[in-house]
């Protein structure tokens, strides 16, 4: 079951809800009563967010554009899931393969141009030996919209897969990255952050199925939420039998910044091998008063203290970027998020 499938059957049966284990805290069925009709044709009203830094872009708007995507050499692509048209649902499919040895930046944003829309992008991903592959997610979904991304991605040993996601959260957002790690020295970077306020909420969710020996994944997520949102962080990591050799960490932190805000995580480590180095980590908490007090005492407002911390602890993230030109663009979307608190 799956929004996509809803879309496209017109059956609302086919909505995942709370009780599916892993839409317990992203309930969709609760929350669509009809399904809108489909989307028209549309228009992108902008450039999007990484027009300046691409070589190639690829724009599908209402679910309509190119489904494959073909990767040799060296690349720096943009992906744009556009929603243009308002109180509509569609849903799209595209299909990235890359070369053996290609080497690519995937700057992949998600824009809401219209309201109360309903979206789903399906992503599969090959990366072939000795391919590197980074992906920035950008997603900026209208606050009354409800949006999901799927993504599968699927490495060949020696492979390189890099993912960085943002968001700001809708009326129900989900961002859903599955890989299947084969080892072999192929290695994952899986990051994220959000930034939420208002009555918004975001999802990431990740699974990694590493199923072969001397893989690594490295995990970091941080977030804050504020006003009345909600943040799900649900990553789960499996290292089948055989695995040994495995390298495996996840972290996940949150910050809570009003009373009324919440956080729901849900890290886990599932392991049936014996020689593995695996560990995970998950805090949630306030912004530290003490270094809140330090800022606020050198004539700070309280505003833009709890904006300079909160931006510092977000950066760990951004910092992990790999292309400098994303890593700007990052540390712009959360300066401006911050701004508009």
């Amino acid at each position: 079951m799956n929004l996509a499938r809803a879309i496209e059957t017109r059956d609302l049966a086919q909505l995942p809800s709370r009780r599916d284990e892993d839409w317990r805290w992203t309930d969709l069925a609760g929350q669509i009563r009809d399904l809108p009709p489909a989307s028209p044709q549309g228009v992108a009203k902008s450039a999007g967010p990484f027009a300046a830094l691409a070589n190639e872009t690829v724009t599908i708007v209402n679910g309509r554009g190119p489904g494959l995507i073909e990767i040799s050499g060296k690349q720096i692509i943009a992906l744009r899931f556009v929603s243009a048209s308002e109180g509509t649902a569609h849903a799209s499919k595209v299909a990235i393969t890359m070369g053996e040895g290609a080497d690519a930046v995937l700057l992949e944003s998600h824009e809401g141009d219209a309201a109360g829309y309903l979206a789903h992008a399906g992503l599969s991903i090959d990366i072939a030996p000795g391919a590197k592959l980074e992906r920035i997610v950008l997603v900026s979904d209208a606050e009354d919209a409800i949006g999901v991304s799927l993504a599968q991605v699927n490495l060949a040993p020696g492979a390189s897969f890099a993912q960085t996601v943002l968001t700001a959260g809708a009326r129900r957002q989900r961002i859903e990255t599955r890989v299947a790690h084969p080892g072999g020295g192929a290695s994952v970077r899986m990051d994220g952050a959000y930034l939420i306020g208002g009555r918004r909420h975001g999802d990431i969710t990740t699974v990694v199925d590493h199923n072969g020996r001397d893989g690594t994944t490295d995990q970091l997520v941080k977030g804050m939420v504020r006003d009345q949102a909600r943040a799900v962080f649900q990553g789960r990591i499996v290292v089948a039998r055989g695995s040994d050799g495995t390298d495996a960490r996840m972290r996940h932190q949150a910050l809570i910044a009003s009373d009324r805000a919440e956080v729901d995580a849900k890290p886990e480590l599932l392991i049936f091998a014996d020689d593995v180095q695996c560990a995970h980590g998950n805090t949630i908490g306030a912004l530290d008063e003490q270094a809140l007090f330090y800022i606020r005492q050198r004539g700070i407002p309280e505003a833009e203290a709890r904006a300079m911390l909160t931006t510092a602890f977000i950066a760990e993230v951004v910092d992990r970027i790999g292309h400098v030109g994303a890593r700007d663009v990052a540390a712009a979307w959360v300066a401006a998020h911050l701004e508009s608190a």
